[in-house]
């Protein structure tokens, strides 16, 4: 049985020598036919060309869907990649903003314990908070200064960053101080840089909103807010914080003071613009001054 499974074998061996030789030697045409330059060859070419790509699309449909595919594929890989690199980055930004923040809370706290003198025009106190005595309906704290320190109603309170809120109720040795997102508090404030005035209230969340806001096209989020010394309540030009745009489209402050850790405040010692009682000296000199005629002078006799 063996013998006539080689004989079977032998048979066929010469027809896959003839059958491969044909074919070797139909590449080794098609190969020449394809390199040689003539105008003759090139007709060829192009008729061979037009007569067999037609009905070898069905055959290529496959190998281009999967060439797409392999293409498309490669293309979502380098974007999810380069999505990864954002976000790794956007994660180590944002790390470092905090350490930035905190480093300067950290600054403002060593400066207020060291009772630096930042303002030659303002002059300020330092307290510890006592308590929070915030509630549902009420934000508020308590600090360790109070009259025999000099505090008065109204002054203001910072943290060191941004202002936090005003002196409402002196005590011998303790104040309190009233948040900006204690629904009674309400302030002026200027939005930089366009220059708008308007109210700042609380409404008892963590943005106070904005309200008398005359332009809203001409506001961005981000943009600077800061006090606009209107009143004579606040100096001008401390930091509040900047705006946001709520959920309801209306605009808020983010503030730049760290409300969850309140341990250091800064009141400030201010007792408003200076009043001016003879405001005639500012423009001109007086009238009577003006028509008086200089005194006359005669010859002198020597």
């Amino acid at each position: 049985m063996a013998l006539d499974g080689d004989k079977g074998t032998n048979h066929f061996r010469p027809i896959r020598r003839i059958l491969t030789g044909g074919l070797v030697l139909v590449l080794l045409t098609m190969f020449l036919v394809w390199r040689i330059d003539s105008p003759r060859v090139e007709r060829l070419r192009t008729d061979i060309v037009d007569a067999t790509l037609p009905r070898l699309q069905w055959a290529m449909a496959p190998i281009t869907a999967l060439a797409k595919m392999a293409a498309n594929f490669s293309t979502y890989s380098a974007l999810y990649e380069q999505n990864q690199e954002l976000r790794r980055e956007l994660q180590q930004m944002r790390g470092w903003k905090e350490a930035a923040l905190q480093l300067e809370q950290k600054n403002a706290r060593l400066l207020d314990l060291n009772n630096v003198k930042l303002d030659a025009r303002l002059t300020y106190i330092t307290g510890t908070v006592l308590a929070d005595s915030g509630s549902p309906f009420r934000r508020s704290v308590l600090l360790n200064v109070g009259a025999q320190d000099g505090i008065r109603d109204g002054w203001a309170a910072m943290d060191g960053i941004g202002l936090v809120g005003r002196i409402s109720g002196v005590g011998r040795t303790t104040a309190r101080v009233i948040l900006l997102t204690d629904p009674a508090s309400s302030i002026p404030v200027t939005i930089q840089p366009s220059g708008q005035k308007v109210l700042l209230s609380g409404d008892n969340s963590a943005q106070p909103r904005i309200d008398f806001l005359e332009s809203a096209e001409l506001v961005r989020p981000g943009d600077r807010v800061v006090s606009s010394g209107d009143g004579g309540v606040f100096p001008a030009g401390i930091l509040i914080g900047s705006v946001t745009r709520a959920p309801d489209q209306r605009f808020r402050v983010l503030l730049a003071a760290d409300y969850a850790r309140l341990e250091f405040l800064r009141v400030l010692r201010y007792s408003g613009p200076e009043p001016i009682s003879d405001t005639g000296g500012l423009v001109a000199p007086r009238a009577e001054t003006l028509l008086t005629p200089p005194p006359a002078t005669g010859p002198s006799n020597d």
